[in-house]
Order: C-alpha cells, then structure tokens, then sequence
C-alpha cells in the first residue's frame, strides 16, 4: 500500500529537521522541538500535523520573526527549475510553509520576499493567501510583476495563489474584489510554455466560472480574438472543460 502522505512528517522527519535547524543556529532547541512534537504527531492528521511543528518551531527558536526567517533560509538549499519536484524534493519544507502561514501577515514585506524564494525550493500558494487577504492591493501589485519573473516557479505562484478554490484551502474571492488586476495577471501568463503553468491558468478560470460565469465568459471572449497561441488555446479548453460537460 503506497505511503499516506501526511506519514513522512513522522519520528525521523522530526529528527532531521531539527538536525538542520541546529545545523544553522544555536538559537533552535531542538529538546523543546521534540517534547513538544514527538509525542503527538502520529495520532494526528496530515494538516494537524503542519500545524504542530509549525507552531513548535516558533516556541522552539529563540528569534523574532523575520530572524526565524532567515535561519529558514539558510536551510532552504539549490533553486529548482521547472515546476516537477515540489512534492517530491521540497516536501519536507511544507511546515516551515505553514508557519508564515500562520504567523506571517503581520510582517508583510519579509514575508511576501520569503515566500518568493520558498516557491524556488516547494510551493508558496498557502502562505500566500493569508498576506493576499489581509493586503490584497499590495499583494496583486507584486503579483503582477511575479508573472513576469524569468524563473517559471514564481510565474506559476502569481496565478496557483490567487485560486477561488484552491484544493486544501479556503476559498478566497480577491480574484473577484479585485477582478482587473487577476485578469492582467492571467493575461500576462495565458501563452506561457510551461505546462505547469498552463494548468494554473486553466485551473483559475475553471473556478472563476463555478463562481462568477459572466466574469470567465469574458476573458474568454477576449482572448480568442486575434490568433491565440496555442498554449492560449489549451488553456481555455482546459479551463472550460464544466462549460463544456455542463
């Protein structure tokens, strides 16, 4: 039977990831790390246990914030290229996600720069949300430049965060609030060549039109003039397959 996902945040990923912390800092007392994870973390489930080592990390580092943030990143590791690798590479950093997930919308600017490099190395579209709720202006402003950012994992973060339903999320309605700014944003990535973008896209506007059908009827609409490029062109049909079927 294929392993669940939530068993690889056991006994020895506890073990290991202290072990990295310590590694970077003398700050980290990984025996309160410990006590406070090792005990519980196997009777919980998958986003219970993120939350444990989330919030057992921020117990256990005698820093403030944004200096917890930068013993994060001295543990971060290489920069991945192309967007495969997240969950196969970067998985054990999903925690640390969780942590600026919880802890950072109260500091904006070291957060949002944070999550930029964390989606080099795992993905950022759930640390993000909570700063895009809070700051939404602010947000789609960096978003919109994130879309033109030369390294492909950031690009597809400008759009994965901004999802209405983002699976393993809340649902957030800013694409709706603020809906000018989203569509530049999915505009300046409808004819990406990267696949995994491609989807974000596509994945966007599917549940734009379980939300608002006017509002995805419209860029549509809009991007079929002209000559699309291909990848315009997969992209809306990946992203009208409910039109489609309904």
């Amino acid at each position: 039977m294929a392993k669940k996902l939530k068993d690889y945040y056991d006994h020895t990923y506890l073990d290991n990831f202290a072990n990295k912390l310590l590694s970077v800092t003398s700050r980290f007392d990984k025996e309160e790390f410990l006590n406070l994870t090792k005990a519980k973390i196997l009777d919980l489930k998958f986003s219970q246990r993120q939350d444990l080592v989330a919030r057992a990390l921020a117990q256990s580092i005698n820093l403030g914030y944004e200096d917890t943030l930068k013993v994060f990143s001295q543990i971060l590791g290489p920069e991945l290229r192309g967007n495969a690798g997240a969950f196969t590479e970067g998985w054990w950093l999903w925690p640390v996600g969780r942590f600026v997930e919880l802890f950072g919308p109260a500091h904006f600017h070291v957060s949002i720069d944070f999550s930029k490099e964390l989606t080099k190395r795992f993905t950022s579209e759930f640390c993000m949300r909570p700063l895009i709720k809070k700051y939404p202006e602010r947000s789609l402003t960096i978003l919109k430049d994130w879309s033109q950012d030369d390294h492909e994992r950031v690009r597809r973060l400008s759009s994965e965060c901004l999802r209405i339903r983002l699976p393993w999320a809340k649902k957030m309605t800013v694409a709706l609030d603020y809906f000018n700014d989203y569509v530049e944003i999915l505009s300046n990535l409808k004819d990406d060549k990267d696949k995994y973008i491609q989807k974000s896209v596509a994945n966007n506007l599917n549940d734009l039109y379980k939300e608002a059908p006017d509002k995805f009827h419209s860029i549509i609409h809009d991007w079929q003039k002209g000559q699309p490029s291909k990848e315009c062109l997969w992209v809306i049909k990946h992203g009208s397959r409910n039109v489609e079927e309904g």
